[in-house]
């Protein structure tokens, strides 16, 4: 194995606690900007991300304000509340260690550029080779094309790379699809459907998969 690729979000960190904190503003402005209740804002916005839900635009929450002509900026959002991103504990001792133990390490993202930025405000981007995100392939995962660009960039064959992420569908299945060994992160021990090379519940149990594979 001679790379192993993260997703970013419920992998590496979590967005969540910065979510709930905007989301209640962007109901608030949503409300006075169209004329109807705080309840009725919430549903509309909510019934448009689900309606995109997996497609191209469904990952960068800047369509979603675009959409319905609100004045914010996720980048913006990152850079005032930058604690409340937060690194899940087992991150930064996994990636020094797969540093040290001489793996090439890189991101493969859907979602678009302010990913970098997420990356750096947490200070992980300085252990990763190589970040892919949406624009560089303008597609998504479990697209192909993104996985195998990722693997070009790092010059290694997909069948000596690894992708480790949290979701079945696009991190997985996507990773699979194209030769790649798949780890599925399941942090919060939802149900397994047996899909996946390996199931983990915390980035520590790399350390025994990767000792396995010789």
């Amino acid at each position: 194995m001679d790379a192993i690729f993260f997703d970013i979000d419920e992998t590496l960190l979590s967005e969540r606690a910065l979510v709930m904190l905007f989301l209640p503003q962007v109901y608030e402005r949503l409300s006075k900007k169209l004329g109807i209740s705080r309840g009725d804002a919430r549903l509309k916005f909510l019934r448009e991300l689900s309606e995109k839900r997996d497609k191209y635009e469904w990952h960068d929450w800047n369509f979603f304000f675009e959409s319905f002509g609100l004045d914010f900026k996720y980048e913006d959002l990152l850079k005032a509340y930058p604690h409340k991103i937060r690194v899940f504990p087992d991150v930064k001792p996994t990636l020094e260690w797969l540093k040290e133990e001489g793996y090439r390490l890189g991101v493969i993202t859907s979602g678009p550029e302010y990913q970098k930025l997420k990356l750096r405000i947490a200070r992980l981007d300085k252990y990763f080779d190589v970040i892919v995100t949406r624009e560089d392939v303008k597609t998504v995962k479990p697209d192909p094309k993104i996985f195998l660009y990722a693997c070009e960039k790092l010059n290694v064959e997909p069948e000596n790379a690894m992708m480790i992420g949290d979701n079945l569908h696009q991190d997985v299945y996507g990773a699979k699809n194209v030769g790649m060994l798949a780890v599925w992160i399941n942090r919060e021990g939802l149900e397994d459907y047996n899909f996946a090379d390996f199931e983990i519940r915390s980035l520590h149990q790399l350390r025994k998969i990767l000792g396995g594979l010789g």
